[in-house]
Formats: structure tokens, sequence, C-alpha cells
């Protein structure tokens, strides 16, 4: 019975990683503080690009 058992818990702990890759979550991906600064930075470049040009014209 332990044999059996064995193999099954096995075979079973296989088939829950199987189906827990094709169940991808919806969490957004991490972005890190660092890296969420250095996008705000260029962002706010690009609008005060932006309303220069417009001034300018």
């Amino acid at each position: 019975m332990n044999r059996k058992k064995k193999m099954n818990s096995i075979l079973n702990k296989r088939l829950k990683k199987a189906n827990a890759k094709l169940h991808t979550s919806n969490k957004p991906k991490y972005i890190s503080k660092a890296e969420r600064e250095k996008m705000e930075l260029e962002q706010q470049d690009q609008t005060s690009t932006e309303t220069s040009t417009h001034n300018e014209q």
C-alpha cells in the first residue's frame, strides 16, 4: 500500500504543478520603487516638453 500511495502522491504533485503553470495570476508584475521613480521622471519630462512645444507654436 505504501508504494502505491507514494506513486499516487508523486503523480498528483506533478499534476498540481502543471495546473498551476496553466493558471497564471492576474496580479500585475512588481515594479521596484526606484523603477517607479524613474518612470515618473520620464513621464514628467515628456509632459514638460509637450507643454513647451505647445507654448512655442
